[in-house]
C-alpha cells in the first residue's frame, strides 16, 4: 500500500516561467487585487492540498544578482507576502498559509507576531517560509550594512563562503528568537475575568532574554501564543550550510534533487519529520500539449527556461509516477511551482490529486483544521512552561 505524500503549491506571480504573463490564462492585470490571490489558494484548497507558499523578496525581481535589470519584459513588483495571507485567509478554512518573509535585514520581533497575528486569522493555519537574502543590493534598502555580490558559481570561493556561513547563522539566531517570542506568553495567560477585573495573569509572560551576536531582545512578544503554538517553519536549501541551518531550525525543508537517488542523499543530510522536494511542473492532457506549452513560452522569452529545481513536462499521470518514484527515497512531500498560473495549477489540482487519489497516495478530505495537524505535527510544549526561574517572568 502507497503511504499517502503532501503536496503543497508555491506561487509566485503569474507562474514561475519567466514569459508566464503572455500566456493565455494569466491575469497581469490582477496580479495587484486580493481576488487574484484568493482565487489561486480556493482552486488549492478545493484540492486538499497541504498548503500554499507565496514568494516574497526585499528587492525587485531581476535576472541579475547584482540588481535590478534593464528588462521590461518580466513580471516586476509584487505585495508583502504576509498581508496577502491574512487577507486570503478569512476566505479560506483548510488549506495552510504559508509566506515568504526575509531574515536578513529585518526585526524578528516584528515578524514575529505578524505571523502570530496571521495564525490567529487562520484559526491555526500559518506556516512561514524563511528566506536569507544575499543580494548586495537589497542590503541597500536598509543602510546598516554591506554586502558583496555573491555570483552564481562562485559561493565555493573562501570570501563567498564565510558571507554565506555568517548569513544562515543569523537566520538561525532569527528564528530562534522568533520561536521563543511565540513561547513567551503561556497558553492560559488570558484569564478574562470582567468580574474580578484580570484580563492577564502576568506571572505566565516570560522575558526570553536573548542575547546573541546578531540579535539582543528582551521580550516578551506583544501578541499572545499562537493557536498552534509555534507556526509552521520551512526552510529552502540546496547546498551543505542550508541544509544545516534548515536540520537545525525549521520544521519543513524544501529541497531540490535533480533525481531519486539524489533525493535519497539529501533526505540524509536533513533529519526532519518532513522533506518536500520542489519541481516546476508544466501540465497538460497530453505530453505533446505540456511541452508545446513551454516552449511558446520559450519562445516568447527568446531563452529556454532553467530553474534551481528540476522541470517537468508532461501529464498528471506522468508526474503522478514521478513522485510515487522519488517519495520512495524518503521524501515526503512535494512543493510544486506552477509554471503558468492559473492553468497548471488547475492541472494539479483537477489531474494530479484525483490521479494520486486514484492510486492511494492522497487525501480525499482535509484531516484537521490546523496546517500542523495536516502534516502530523503535534503541537509543541511552551519552553517556558516547565521553567522554575522567576526572573524570567514579567514582574
Amino acid at each position: 500500500m502507497t503511504s499517502a505524500l503532501h503536496l503543497a503549491v508555491a506561487l509566485d506571480g503569474t507562474g514561475w516561467h519567466p514569459a508566464s504573463w503572455r500566456s493565455p490564462g494569466a491575469r497581469p492585470a490582477d496580479l495587484l487585487t486580493p481576488g487574484y490571490w484568493v482565487d489561486l489558494v480556493k482552486e488549492a484548497e478545493a484540492g486538499t492540498l497541504d498548503f500554499v507558499t507565496i514568494e516574497d523578496a526585499l528587492g525587485l525581481q531581476s535576472d541579475r544578482p547584482d540588481g535590478p535589470d534593464e528588462r521590461t519584459d518580466h513580471v516586476r513588483g509584487r505585495l508583502d507576502a504576509v498581508l496577502i495571507a491574512s487577507r486570503v485567509a478569512p476566505l479560506t478554512s483548510r488549506i495552510g498559509l504559508v509566506p515568504t518573509a526575509t531574515v536578513t535585514h529585518t526585526e524578528p520581533f516584528h515578524l514575529s507576531k505578524a505571523l502570530a497575528t496571521l495564525d490567529y486569522v487562520s484559526h491555526g493555519r500559518a506556516g512561514w517560509r524563511v528566506q536569507v537574502s544575499g543580494r548586495a543590493h537589497e542590503a541597500g534598502h536598509f543602510g546598516r550594512r554591506t554586502l558583496p555580490v555573491l555570483r552564481p558559481g562562485a559561493y565555493d570561493s573562501p570570501a563567498a563562503a564565510k558571507v554565506v556561513e555568517e548569513l544562515f547563522e543569523e537566520a538561525g539566531d532569527y528564528v530562534e528568537v522568533v520561536r521563543r517570542l511565540w513561547d513567551s506568553w503561556e497558553d492560559d495567560a488570558e484569564i478574562r475575568d470582567a468580574a474580578t477585573g484580570r484580563f492577564i495573569d502576568r506571572a505566565k509572560l516570560h522575558y526570553i532574554s536573548f542575547d546573541g551576536r546578531y540579535f539582543s531582545v528582551k521580550g516578551p512578544s506583544i501578541t499572545p501564543r499562537p493557536p498552534q503554538g509555534q507556526p509552521l517553519v520551512t526552510a529552502l536549501a540546496h547546498a551543505s550550510i542550508p541544509y544545516a541551518f534548515a536540520a537545525h531550525s525549521a520544521d519543513l525543508a524544501y529541497v531540490t534533487p535533480g533525481a531519486a537517488d539524489h533525493a535519497r542523499k539529501i533526505v540524509a543530510q536533513v533529519p526532519l519529520p518532513h522533506v518536500f522536494a520542489d519541481l516546476v511542473v508544466f501540465l497538460a492532457d497530453t505530453e505533446q500539449a505540456a511541452r508545446d506549452a513551454k516552449e511558446r513560452l520559450d519562445t516568447l522569452d527568446r531563452a529556454v527556461y532553467t530553474s534551481d529545481a528540476a522541470i517537468f513536462t508532461g501529464t498528471p499521470a506522468q508526474l503522478a509516477d514521478l513522485l510515487l518514484d522519488w517519495q520512495a527515497a524518503g521524501l515526503t512531500g512535494f512543493r510544486l511551482r506552477p509554471g503558468r498560473l492559473p492553468d497548471d495549477l488547475v492541472q494539479i489540482t483537477r489531474g494530479l490529486v484525483p490521479e494520486l487519489r486514484r492510486r492511494g497516495a492522497f487525501r480525499t478530505a482535509y484531516e484537521s483544521s490546523t496546517l500542523r495537524g495536516l502534516l502530523g505535527l503535534d503541537r509543541p510544549a511552551n519552553r517556558y512552561v516547565s521553567r522554575v526561574d522567576e526572573g524570567a517572568r514579567v514582574a
